[in-house]
Parts: C-alpha cells; structure tokens; sequence
C-alpha cells in the first residue's frame, strides 16, 4: 500500500505530450537564439541515482532549458519539476509533462513538495528546481533560496547539480544561452536545513561566477554546443545577401563575427 500511494504522488508524463513539447521548445530556442552552449555536461550525463538539479532564476525561458537539457544530457530519465500552483493553473498542458502543483508559502504546500519530490527521486526520476522561488537578476547576491530544497536534500541523501543559467549578447544579432553545471554537492542526513541551504546557496553562487567569468571573456571554444539557432542578419537584408551569393556564386559570410567552437559539439552519451 505504501508503495501504491507513491506512485500517485507521481505526476503522470503524456509521452505524445512531451515530445510535442519537446520539439515547441527546439523551435523556440532556434528562433531566438544563436546557440546553446553548455559547460561540464559530463557532470549530469554521468550522475546515478536520486538526482537533483537546481538553477537560478533569471528568465521566463529557464523552465525551456531544464526541458532542453534534461532531452539532451540525460534522455533516458523522466524529469520532473515543481510549480507555484496558481500559475500552473494558467499552463494546464505542463501537468502532462512532468511538472506538479505547489502551493507557496504554507506549510501544506511544504509537505506537499517534500512527499512528491521524495517519490519522484526514490522512483529514479530527475527533479529540476529553481529553489529562488522568483526571478531574479543573476547578479543579485545573496540568492535567497528558498528552505525546501535543503530540505529534501538531507532527506534524500540525493545527488544534487548546480546549473548556472545566462543569456546574454556576443557579436551577433541573436543572443546565446550559456549554461554550467558545476560539482556536485552531497548533503549529510544530519545536516540541518538552515546549513544545507547556506551549502547549496555557496555551490550555485560559484558557478554562477565561473559562469559570468566565460560569459565576459566571448570564447565559445569554452563550451559544447547543445543546440544551434539562427544565424546571421535576417529579414529582408539576410534575404538579399543568401540570393547575392546564389547568383554570384560568391560564399557568404553569414555570421557578423567569425568564431571558434569546441571541436565536437554535446552528444549523448
């Protein structure tokens, strides 16, 4: 019986549903992005077990990354990842996908996060958490995570990655993506939620900076590629040009700036 009531606190994944929305989410990131490019994938490609990522919140497309790279670094897990549940409300399609309702700031909602997330990790699924629990700019120090994630994480004994997230302009007319998942971090059961969540806090500050560092110094050799957008001007002057090259024969330099990639983009594992 036990067992029985885990599994319902399980949200139920539409497989039709997510590959759909996997496929709304590559055409968004192609559309508005010249790349995504992460750092260290290795770091999730290889976690076993229970397993938690956690990302700072800056954006309204930080939900699209962690649906992006949970397909592309780890495709053979279900994920899964908590919302407010008055927004989720507004977004009845992302229950079909792996993300369950919460009620903020109560304490029925903080049982409610703990028993589901627990079932998800002890069911091998992969939690993604944006512990801030609001936007907020990435420079903005300290981070203020909220206290349910170290929590759940003496709880657990889970294995939990930091995931820095940027956006930001380089040379071209779209902006990048930038992603970095640093060392894992391992909490003691006996570690109180208050330290845990200072532990956490630090973790994720440190390859937000490393992260702000790459980002500063324009070098996309010091990435992967996950994901390619688009390229080039656009509109009608991208138009002219593309069409100047047909008839010339001429190659057209689609990129304002020519740069250097890491030699072999992400593939999975």
């Amino acid at each position: 019986m036990a067992a029985e009531g885990k599994r319902r606190e399980i949200p139920q994944i539409s497989g039709l549903t997510l590959w759909f929305f996997r496929r709304v989410v590559q055409t968004y990131f192609r559309r508005h992005f010249r790349s995504v490019m992460v750092q260290h994938g290795e770091r999730l490609a290889a976690a076993r077990g229970p397993v938690i990522v956690y990302a700072n919140h800056s954006s309204w497309w930080d939900p699209m990354v962690l649906v992006l790279l949970g397909q592309k670094l780890l495709p053979a897990r279900r994920h899964y990842a908590p919302m407010d549940a008055s927004a989720l409300e507004r977004y009845p399609i992302l229950k079909k996908i792996g993300i369950f309702p919460v009620e903020m700031a109560t304490a029925r909602g903080a049982g409610q996060f703990l028993r589901t997330s627990q079932a998800i990790l002890e069911d091998g699924g992969v939690l993604w958490i944006t512990p801030q629990g609001r936007f907020a700019d990435p420079r903005a120090q300290p981070l203020g995570f909220k206290p349910g994630l170290g929590a759940l994480a003496a709880r657990t004994q889970a294995t939990l990655v930091p995931l820095a997230i940027e956006y930001t302009f380089w040379d071209e007319r779209l902006p990048e993506t930038l992603l970095r998942l640093s060392e894992p971090v391992r909490i003691e059961a006996t570690t109180s939620h208050e330290v845990a969540t200072e532990q956490l806090e630090d973790a994720l500050s440190g390859a937000m900076e490393a992260l702000k560092a790459a980002a500063m110094a324009r070098d996309a050799r010091a990435f992967r590629v996950v994901l390619r957008g688009g390229r080039g001007s656009g509109g009608l002057y991208g138009l002219g040009r593309r069409l100047r090259s047909e008839v010339t024969g001429k190659p057209v330099q689609v990129d304002h700036t020519q740069r250097e990639e890491a030699a072999v983009p992400w593939r999975k594992p």
